[in-house]
């Protein structure tokens, strides 16, 4: 998910309770003006990432504008800038749906990059000079707590609570955990803003391998979004500092942009599908998929959690999207057969393309992904479409789906865009519905429906934030990131 050299704006969030709000940039990078990366290099990236991913061991309201596009063809990286210790220092750190640990670059790494082809400026932890860093000990019980993708160990000649993360994909890093201060800032009602912080659990690298060492893609670590406890969502949660849910909407159109809350947004639409139980990732029971309404002849027991399968994993980190060949070659065969007549088929590089001359909102048709308890993801052409430039004087558009061999199939950036998607792991579901990601979007702030805060485009003046922040009851904290899609 690291990429070329970006091109960054910031954006602000909101964390409201009570009467103050905190906020949190997340930004992209992308790569240099007018190049296009070939579709094959995006399905390299996703590999790299489903090897880690899937093989890894063991009130203040605030007005802004998001920018930027979702084109696969100029895709980037997500990461964001946490600040921690004392004094507080910054990191940008890769955001991470398949991982649960937050972790970043220790001062004595011996082999991690010193540089990146990123255009940032890479920043190393110094447990030493940070005062309220504390190093977690054997006695605690992270050491023998389950982290997906890592393995705890301990070493009691200096009594400290160390890790291991080995990636599929051949990467790796070890480190220590550290407890220290993570700070937000924060709107008491008005301007201007003031600093608070929450004391959190994390990972200090002090050894890398494989593509983590590259200085392309070098960012100053990991920000995991899993739903393991030591996640900095379930960190928070446990405390009540925030409710244990994330959710994000992403913008389709040409300029992109979007939102990723720390909370739930709320949207009446939206509809929701159980988790399956007992899996390390946000894994979805995929039922059936339909075309103009017309079910495809594909076995429900491919989509199953057995023989080397891997079930339905819904990942914002994914930029493509992946079916398993046996529902793979039923939908691609169900396309060509409705768009016989309108559009000529081709190949490109080994993709299933077509060459079209209108619309093609007027010839495709729509996709239905049916999920265990009566969710319907309805798809647009434009979102299992990928715009791949011109031949012979018509527009070329590509399935955006890849195919599986075996493991799970996977909904990446691709089908997820122009949706409200809600990660609610308290309530164990995932729900979405199709929106316009340019809105505002509505967040809840407490364990109720019933009160929230609007979230987005808004022009809200420092009095009437005063006076909003008084009539909202608020008993728990949503902490909204603006996305930087460009």
């Amino acid at each position: 998910m690291r990429c070329c050299i970006p091109t960054l704006l910031l954006v602000t969030t909101v964390l409201l309770s009570a009467v103050h709000g905190v906020f949190l940039p997340l930004e992209r990078s992308i790569p240099p003006t007018g190049h296009r990366v070939e579709v094959a290099a995006l399905k390299a990236r996703d590999r790299a990432r489903h090897a880690r991913m899937l093989r890894g061991v063991a009130g203040g309201v605030v007005d802004f504008s998001v920018q930027g596009t979702s084109d696969p063809n100029s895709v980037g990286l997500y990461y964001t800038k946490v600040k921690m210790g004392t004094p507080p220092k910054e990191f940008n750190v890769q955001i991470d749906t398949g991982s649960d640990i937050l972790w970043v670059n220790c001062n004595t790494c011996s082999n991690c990059p010193q540089s990146s082809q990123l255009g940032i400026e890479l920043n190393f932890f110094d447990t030493v000079g940070s005062s309220t860093a504390a190093l977690i000990p054997c006695s605690d019980p992270i050491c023998t707590s389950r982290v997906q993708g890592a393995a705890a160990e301990c070493s009691p000649r200096v009594n400290q609570c160390s890790y291991t993360f080995q990636y599929g994909d051949g990467s790796g890093t070890s480190g220590y955990y550290v407890s220290d201060a993570m700070y937000f800032s924060l709107i008491m009602g008005q301007p201007p803003a003031v600093n608070s912080s929450a004391t959190i659990v994390f990972g200090c690298s002090i050894s890398q391998s494989g593509d983590l060492t590259k200085t392309d893609k070098a960012v100053d670590g990991i920000f995991g979004f899993g739903p393991g406890p030591l996640s900095v969502v379930s960190q928070l949660s446990s405390r009540g500092i925030t409710p244990k849910v994330f959710s994000h909407c992403l913008k389709g159109d040409g300029d992109g942009g979007g939102v990723l809350v720390l909370g739930e947004i709320l949207e009446p639409s939206i509809v929701y599908s159980p988790l399956v139980p007992s899996q390390p990732h946000y894994n979805l029971n995929l039922q059936s998929i339909a075309v103009n309404g017309q079910l495809l002849p594909i076995n429900p027991a491919v989509f199953s959690i057995s023989n080397n399968r891997g079930g339905t994993i819904v990942d914002c980190g994914t930029t493509l999207a992946y079916l398993i060949q046996e529902a793979y070659d039923p939908l691609v065969t169900a396309i060509n057969t409705a768009v016989s007549q309108s559009a000529r088929q081709t190949n490109s590089k080994g993709n299933q393309c077509y060459l079209v001359s209108t619309s093609i909102g007027d010839i495709f048709p729509s996709v239905s992904l049916n999920f265990e308890g009566g969710a319907s993801m309805v798809l647009k052409p434009e979102q299992y479409l990928m715009h791949n430039g011109y031949l012979d004087g018509a527009e070329m558009w590509c399935i955006g789906f890849q195919k599986f061999q075996e493991g799970a199939s996977i909904l990446g950036d691709l089908v997820l865009k122009d949706k409200i998607v809600v990660y609610d792991i308290a309530q164990q579901r995932i729900g979405w519905a199709n929106y316009d990601c340019s809105l505002s979007v509505n967040v809840s702030v407490t364990t109720s429906k019933d009160e929230y805060i609007n979230a987005g485009q808004l022009h809200v003046s420092s009095s009437e934030i005063h006076i909003l922040s008084k009539l909202l009851p608020v008993s728990f904290v949503a902490l909204s990131m603006y996305i930087m899609l460009v």
